[in-house]
């Protein structure tokens, strides 16, 4: 009997080995996926619009053997104070000098996988949500200083999370981590919250009498070390100033959120969520989010109240701004990872099968490995960047959208300065040109100001003769415009490129498929002009043969297609899409340019078909619900109209655009009360402080809505109300005929008089 049940004992032991095995191979496995998938997802080319100055600035540094605290590169705000850490650059600038940009774009990628190393943690199920974490992770260890944020926050996170569980974590490097963060980016402040969170972790053990002791050994051990790494913060050149930095860009924050897209709010309605919940092309951060709300429910229920609490909290930075999804994604693939997995473990002495509890670890590693090897082979084959809105592709090397051609142009014919440009294309003129040519403004927020950076933004609205760009050329001195036309983040801010082409004041020097160079007509210049102008209408686009892969000639055919529109040269345009359309028939922004020249040539057929391929092919884009939107409301097809307008306001990050439009539309279709719905959402989709990228003219017409959906509801009162609000806002004839109207008919002559009057007053200044 002895025997028998040290048989049995010897057999479950074995039994166990090799199951810890099989866990063992079964997570190492999902772990090299998982490398492998980050670190090719991470392999593209550089689209990132502050890598220039951070690389001027160290060039400056090296020239100059000091380090600045005021603005070296431009001609607007030099001499303007400007601290921020300048390591990330320094190590830019040498990469870039040993191997250029593609040595650059093998760093991102590496940043990218050591991310991911750090995440996997010892668990399959940490492993499988680092396989979800990889897109958001990537979209932000792009050569920039940020990368160093958020490899070393996965890093201390790491560190701190293994002494919260085990107390035995290497808690020296903390200090070490501090003292580099601190040198390359302003994000070293989340690491100090993250020391926070640590405390408040072990604080929450406290009130447990059979976690006390524990807690209480963990943070005696740890506090000499947290000493240490917020000390660490003042290894810098400007010591305890360096906190004005962080002060600075919260201050900053308003105007980052209203003017820059990656400070943006994610849209958190249902048809985000169903869409990015889709198991045929699932996105990451909802998919994460999930997963969040899971892991909270699990904590609590397991009384692990620090980590709920830190996840929870993790989740808020993003649905406010969007750059933060990555540090999101970390938070809960390292504590959500490990509350998951203790989860599972205890529960597996209730799954007496050996074999389902293996089936169910194999099914995980192959759904992930299939998830990861599909993405992967997507963005090797740039299925993933030709099909959406991205300004990267595959490999190495600098993105297509910066003008290095026009760049070129202005070195060889050693253009007069200063030169104009927008804030994307700034940082890489500040190093191509500078210090030569100084730049107009950059992605640098706070030495330039919110003045500066709103008036570049109205500057190239502004026709040419207009007087904000004489007085703006004047007070500058500024000779030479040169701007991207890219078919994203570049021509839809620059409507007036084809004005520009046939100004006498701006003549057209350089024009290719992603930029174009003005010069002013000066007497100094015109020799000049009179050799280098050129005709917009007639220049070849794309400028050069087509040469290269498949994929950089569809982005010059896609290119060409865009500035080729923008030009009225339409029947090429539509020659270029096709002829980009052939190489990859899958791209949603090209499908809905051909339906906006469908629709203008009189084929509504045609472009009611490219507008819907368009947004089947990329829902949750703004641009092609709208268009169609507008389609069918131009055609009397309300009903499908009201659903694409909701559909373009679900997928806005600043939705009030698509809802007013939604409101009138609603009036259009005799419903007042859902108009009046959408007029309100309108309203509290403006933020408070939106003074910056909301005019005016957006408050009018929601108070002129509302003030027609009351009316069409019987309600004078308030009708009278809202259109005296909108009346007040904009000098518009017609609200106030309107609001004459509605005086006439609460039997107010009087009032009514004077509206017509100040109709009249206002029609006879325009």
């Amino acid at each position: 009997m002895a025997t028998q049940e040290i048989t049995a004992q010897a057999t479950a032991t074995a039994s166990k080995a090799a199951t810890a095995t099989r866990s063992r191979l079964w997570f190492r496995a999902l772990s090299v996926v998982a490398l492998l998938y980050a670190f090719i997802a991470g392999l593209k080319t550089i689209a990132e619009f502050d890598l220039g100055w951070q690389m001027a600035t160290a060039r400056w540094i090296l020239h100059h053997h000091q380090i600045p605290s005021v603005d070296v590169l431009s001609f607007t705000a030099a001499g303007q104070p400007w601290i921020y850490p300048v390591g990330a650059g320094l190590i830019f600038y040498a990469i870039f000098l040993v191997g250029g940009y593609p040595l650059l774009s093998w760093l991102a990628a590496a940043a990218c996988a050591a991310v991911m190393a750090l995440l996997r943690r010892g668990s399959l199920i940490s492993s499988a949500l680092a396989i979800l974490a990889v897109p958001l992770v990537a979209l932000r260890t792009t050569p920039r200083a940020e990368m160093f944020t958020i490899v070393l926050f996965a890093a201390t996170l790491s560190l701190l999370w293994e002494q919260h569980q085990h107390g035995t974590a290497k808690l020296w490097i903390l200090p070490l981590l501090m003292a580099a963060w601190v040198n390359v980016h302003p994000g070293f402040i989340v690491g100090l919250a993250l020391l926070g969170s640590y405390l408040m972790l072990e604080a929450l053990e406290l009130p447990w009498p059979n976690r006390r002791a524990a807690a209480v050994s963990r943070l005696q051990r740890a506090w000499p070390f947290l000493l240490a790494t917020v000390a660490a913060t003042l290894l810098n050149p400007w010591g305890w100033k360096v906190f004005q930095v962080v002060a600075r860009q919260e201050a900053a924050m308003g105007a980052h959120s209203q003017l820059i897209l990656e400070w943006a709010p994610i849209p958190l309605n249902w048809t985000r969520i169903t869409s990015g919940l889709s198991p045929l092309d699932p996105d990451g951060f909802y998919l994460l989010l999930l997963v969040a709300v899971l892991v909270v429910v699990t904590a609590l229920w397991r009384r692990q109240i620090g980590a709920a609490i830190l996840v929870a909290a993790a989740i808020v930075p993003p649905l406010r701004h969007m750059r933060f999804t990555a540090l999101f994604a970390i938070v809960v693939v390292i504590v959500g990872g490990s509350v998951l997995s203790s989860l599972a473990e205890d529960a597996k002495p209730g799954i007496a099968n050996s074999r389902l509890r293996s089936a169910t670890a194999i099914a995980l590693v192959l759904c992930m490995s299939c998830l990861a090897a599909v993405r992967s082979a997507r963005a090797i084959t740039n299925r993933t960047y030709l099909s959406e809105t991205n300004l990267v592709t595959f490999g190495t090397g600098l993105s297509w959208w910066f003008p290095q051609k026009a760049v070129d142009f202005v070195e060889k014919e050693n253009l007069p300065g200063q030169i104009f440009t927008n804030a994307e294309a700034g940082a890489y003129l500040a190093y191509r040109l500078g210090p030569r040519y100084p730049d107009y403004i950059d992605g640098r927020a706070i030495p330039f100001g919110t003045d500066l950076m709103v008036r570049s933004i109205r500057l190239k609205v502004s026709p040419p003769n207009s007087p904000l760009w004489e007085q703006e050329a004047q007070r500058y001195n500024i000779n030479v415009i040169l701007l991207p036309t890219g078919r994203f983040n570049a021509l839809q801010f620059f409507p007036v490129l084809k004005d520009f082409c046939e100004s006498d004041a701006w003549r057209p020097v350089y024009l290719d498929e992603v930029s174009v160079v003005f010069l002013r007509r000066q007497a100094q210049t015109e020799d000049l002009i009179r050799r280098l102008q050129i005709n917009c209408s007639t220049v070849p686009l794309p400028l050069a043969p087509i040469a290269g892969n498949r994929t950089e000639a569809f982005n010059q055919w896609a290119n060409a297609a865009a500035v080729l529109r923008a030009l009225g040269r339409k029947s090429e345009a539509v020659a270029a899409i096709n002829q980009a359309l052939t190489i990859f028939p899958d791209n949603a922004y090209l499908h809905f340019e051909r339906g906006h020249a469908s629709e203008e040539d009189g084929r509504p057929a045609d472009a009611e078909r490219d507008y819907l391929q368009a947004t089947k092919l990329e829902p949750n884009l703004v641009a092609p619900w709208s268009a169609l939107a507008e389609f069918y409301q131009n055609r009397g097809r309300m009903p499908e109209a009201i659903d694409a307008w909701q559909r373009a306001a679900d997928a806005s990050r600043w939705p009030w655009e698509p809802l007013i439009n939604l409101g009138f539309a609603n009036l259009q279709a005799h419903r007042p009360k859902q108009g009046l719905e959408a007029f309100d959402g309108a309203a509290a989709s403006v933020p408070a402080d939106s003074d910056l990228s909301v005019d005016a003219t957006v408050h009018a017409n929601i108070a002129h809505g509302r003030a027609r959906a009351w009316f069409y509801l019987g309600d004078l009162r308030r009708a009278i109300r809202f259109e005296e609000e909108a009346a007040r806002l904009i000098p518009d004839p017609n609200l106030w005929l309107q609001l004459a109207d509605l005086y006439d008919r609460a039997g107010r002559p009087a009032d009514a008089s004077r509206a017509r009057a100040q109709a009249m007053s206002i029609s006879a200044t325009r």
